[in-house]
């Protein structure tokens, strides 16, 4: 599984959005800018969000994006799952189950299946909640928001 540059700014985005969960909405002009996105390429990711209710947006002077859960409630497979598909390194996991039991090397593709599954159980625990404690608790994090949990 390769995490393109897609997901990363879904994710980038929905991460400024929950340390700043519970406050204004964020135009898509300052997501934007403060994550260097092109603003049509952030704009039809964020559309693929609102679709699959990650966000929720508002109209007007004050407008904006806004988590549309809370960040403790939005875990990163989901996301990604929505804008990859499957988190499957080879086909589809049902494709990979039948190579187990019809391919001449089934240990391999039991293997991958081994790997998909590792990697959607940590994907599948971790949450926007988590990985903005993680910004803070690192330092590394460049937001200007601070995490609310309402």
């Amino acid at each position: 599984m390769k995490i393109t540059k897609k997901s990363e700014y879904a994710l980038e985005a929905l991460l400024d959005l929950a340390f700043g969960y519970g406050e204004k909405p964020l135009s898509l002009r300052e997501l934007s800018a403060k994550n260097r996105i092109s603003y049509k390429f952030l704009e039809q990711i964020m559309i693929v969000l609102k679709r699959n209710d990650f966000v929720e947006s508002a109209k007007g002077k004050f407008g904006g994006y806004s988590l549309a859960r809370s960040p403790k409630d939005i875990t990163l497979g989901e996301v990604i799952r929505a804008i990859e598909g499957s988190l499957s390194p080879l086909a589809t996991t049902p494709e990979i189950k039948k190579r187990t039991k019809e391919d001449k090397h089934p240990g391999l593709y039991f293997t991958f299946l081994e790997m998909r599954n590792a990697i959607a159980d940590i994907l599948d625990q971790k949450t926007l909640a988590d990985v903005c404690d993680k910004s803070l608790e690192l330092g590394g994090s460049k937001s200007t928001y601070q995490m609310y949990y309402i």
